[in-house]
């Protein structure tokens, strides 16, 4: 008998009791406080809804090539994806989702589905090699989209100094070497990149289930 497949938040439970055993309380603490003082702050009132348009953006693709993200679309629909980097577990369980389990059903509908993060190329790369990704995966370099959408943040210094800790900076990976990144964001959008849903994650631990993104799409289809 065939199973559902498990959502995000299971597979972030299952996660979460394996990082905490590894990392120890100390650092635990460091990143559980940075999603409580997150999820307090709320998501930004600047934030991109619906309704909105998403601007054009210079990107680049895995292999330094600059692109559009009217070329990505190439007329179509599409579900963009803002994700923090390839260094993020989190973003690493949900890419590799949406893979399984949401890009064969856009693809019949003829949606197109992108991913974007302030990565260099290289980091595009290996999100991509990671996650075995077959869908568009580009970097907004110094999060010039990001910002014009209103979903840009940071770690906290003590978040970044528990990355120290663990072996990595953010501005390692980050184009512009800097440590900002998107709040995990999904966008819908029509072929004239109107917004028709916009859900921004403030605690990077929870994002877009793929049943919630399949919901939305007939609204935004017709």
């Amino acid at each position: 008998m065939s199973t559902a497949p498990a959502t995000i938040a299971a597979q972030v439970t299952d996660f979460n009791e394996g990082f905490t055993a590894q990392i120890g309380p100390e650092l635990s603490s460091v990143f559980a406080d940075e999603q409580v003082a997150l999820n307090d702050a709320g998501t930004p009132d600047h934030a991109v809804k619906i309704g909105d348009t998403v601007p054009d953006a210079d990107l680049q693709t895995p292999d330094g090539d600059s692109v559009t993200l009217t070329a990505a679309l190439a007329g179509r629909p599409a579900v963009i994806v803002f994700y923090r980097g390839a260094w993020c577990p989190y973003c690493n369980l949900t890419l590799k989702t949406y893979q399984r389990d949401l890009l064969p059903a856009l693809t019949q509908k003829g949606v197109a589905l992108i991913a974007i993060s302030p990565q260099t190329p290289d980091g595009s790369r290996a999100a991509v090699e990671g996650g075995e990704l077959e869908f568009t995966v580009l970097s907004d370099a110094s999060n010039v989209l990001v910002r014009q959408l209103g979903i840009l943040t940071e770690p906290s210094a003590d978040a970044r100094r528990a990355h120290t800790a663990l072996g990595f900076d953010v501005a390692d990976s980050n184009a512009d070497a800097t440590g900002d990144i998107p709040f995990p964001t999904v966008l819908i959008v029509d072929a004239d990149r109107t917004v028709g849903f916009a859900d921004v994650h403030v605690d990077y631990t929870t994002r877009t289930e793929v049943e919630t993104i399949l919901d939305a799409l007939p609204g935004i289809l017709g």
